[in-house]
């Protein structure tokens, strides 16, 4: 009685679409098995692909052959295809088969090895699978390069977006928020070239979007971000992106100043030094000792049972004050910027205004260029017309039309550039509410900034150095939006109980005075 191994391996496709499961398998053997009067000795089930043999059970059988002297004298599967659809690696396998003296056979497709024309049909059942797959992979793979070439986002979605589906069944990316801001500054920080990028992933990181180094780089080397889709080079195919059906998180200009910024083909702007601050000293680096004039610092003095933060002067000077108290003081000193509601409408009439002349040159620019793609488009359809005419002929017509899609191509990339790194209309209404409503409660906004951010907005607020005095606060020069809010605030403050009267715009050629207390005669509302 011959003994035998049963070799039975499925995969989830054909599990699916041709009924090949292991049990079906089984029960086929083992009845064949049966009838032939043949002994079972191992079954080995496999859930792997067949286009090679480096399959986790297979190695498995093959180190028992080596090891066990007593082997089983056949090997049967259900059709050769359940052995291999590799017809190099099958003719190798059945060597180191027979080596062992165990004879491979397939029980729907039995062959006789003794009769040498058997080889011939044992080519066509090994090349048959390998053909029918390396045709459904190459129908695989132009139906990926077609989806592609149509601007469609194909697998698994990068970080800041998901996989979703339409109502009627079609696959898209979709953005998540917050992470898409997140990648968005990412990209804004990585183009002004001030920080190195790693600290930039770590900070990024720190906000909620968890990644490594390695997805980082590949993130912001991915141009998915701005709407692009790369569809490699193919045959006589050349490489290139086209427009993507997915939402972009970032304009084409930012993206490619940051890989302008990562090739070093731009500038790295070089950093200047921060000054380290503690959580109880802001405002350390921005104050004047009263006294000296001297710069003052901070540090904290142990008491009994605590420290004791203090902001004081160098040695030598013995002016010193309670930094809590201090960064109170301040907190409420903010509040003068605190806009007064009557100006909030007038704040973004005015900057809608100068947005409008601020961008007017581009706008102009992009009608000039919307009209030459028009112009060009219009002598490819006469072009046409003449070709249909038979007044030019095929190459003429050809030549022209590639000619004028050229020029149409330039255009549109220059159309995309101009403005891309600057807000839409929509955006800055959007950025004027934000900024209406922060300014609305600016203390209590300060209040719950990190150190970091306090010092930023500190800094925006008084470009020159603070001095107080033990009561108030006061600085030889404001920023200039802070000093009109300041100036518009004391103004309406002033009047609020006159009757019949509207301010207007206040004037601009006032000399600054800081937060001392203004001459009568430099400002006046204009009524």
């Amino acid at each position: 009685m011959k003994n035998a191994d049963l070799y039975i391996r499925v995969s989830t496709d054909e599990q699916a679409d041709k009924g090949y499961s292991q049990r079906n398998q089984e029960d086929m053997l083992r009845k064949y098995c049966e009838n032939n009067d043949i002994s079972v000795q191992n079954v080995i089930l496999e859930d792997h692909s067949a286009k090679s043999f480096n399959r986790p059970e297979w190695i498995k059988y093959l180190e028992i052959l080596k090891r066990e002297k007593r082997r089983s004298d056949v090997v049967l599967f259900t059709k050769w295809d359940r052995f291999s659809r590799n017809a190099g690696d099958a003719y190798q396998m059945i060597n180191i088969l027979r080596k062992f003296g165990v004879e491979p056979q397939a029980i729907e497709q039995p062959l006789d090895f003794s009769i040498p024309e058997n080889k011939i049909m044992l080519a066509l059942y090994l090349a048959t699978p390998e053909v029918e797959n390396d045709r459904r992979a190459l129908n695989v793979f132009h139906g990926m390069r077609r989806a592609k070439k149509e601007g469609r986002a194909l697998g698994i979605a990068p970080i800041g977006y998901k996989n979703k589906i339409t109502e009627d069944g079609k696959k898209y990316f979709g953005i998540v928020e917050p992470h898409a801001t997140y990648i968005r500054w990412a990209f804004e920080e990585l183009a002004r070239g001030v920080k190195p990028a790693d600290q930039i992933r770590k900070e990024v990181n720190r906000m909620g979007l968890k990644c490594g180094s390695s997805v980082f780089y590949t993130m912001v080397r991915n141009p998915i971000y701005c709407g692009l889709i790369y569809v490699p080079a193919y045959k006589d195919e050349e490489e290139r992106f086209v427009k993507g059906t997915h939402d972009p998180i970032l304009s084409e200009y930012l993206f490619y100043e940051v890989q302008d910024v990562l090739d070093g083909k731009k500038r790295k702007v070089r950093s200047r030094s921060k000054i380290e601050a503690d959580e109880n000293f802001p405002l350390r680096g921005f104050l004047q000792c009263p006294h000296c004039g001297g710069m003052l610092t901070a540090s904290s003095s142990k008491g009994k049972t605590r420290h004791y933060p203090y902001y004081h002067c160098q040695p030598g000077c013995r002016y010193r004050y309670r930094a809590d108290e201090l960064n109170e003081l301040f907190e409420r000193e903010l509040r003068k910027f605190v806009p007064h509601p009557a100006i909030k409408e007038l704040y973004k009439v005015i900057v809608g205004k100068l947005f409008s002349e601020f961008t007017k040159p581009e706008n102009d620019q992009r009608k000039r260029i919307s009209d030459d793609i028009d112009r060009l488009s219009q002598k490819i359809s006469k072009a046409r017309n003449l070709l249909l005419a038979d007044v030019i002929d095929a190459e003429d017509y050809k030549a022209l039309k590639e000619e004028a899609e050229n020029e149409i191509k330039k255009a549109e990339r220059l159309l995309n550039t101009i403005g891309a790194n600057k807000p839409s209309q929509m955006q800055v209404e959007k950025l004027m509410d934000k900024a209406i409503s922060t300014l609305s409660r600016l203390d209590t906004y300060y209040s719950t900034l990190p150190v970091s951010k306090k010092r930023e907005l500190i800094g925006s607020i008084y470009p020159e150095k603070i001095v107080f005095d033990g009561k108030d606060y006061r600085t030889p020069k404001l920023n200039e939006a802070a000093r009109l809010i300041y100036l518009i605030n004391n103004d309406l403050y002033s009047i609020k109980n006159r009757k019949g009267q509207k301010s207007a715009y206040l004037s601009g050629q006032v000399e600054s005075p800081g937060i001392e207390p203004a001459s009568k005669t430099l400002v006046k509302p204009i009524f």
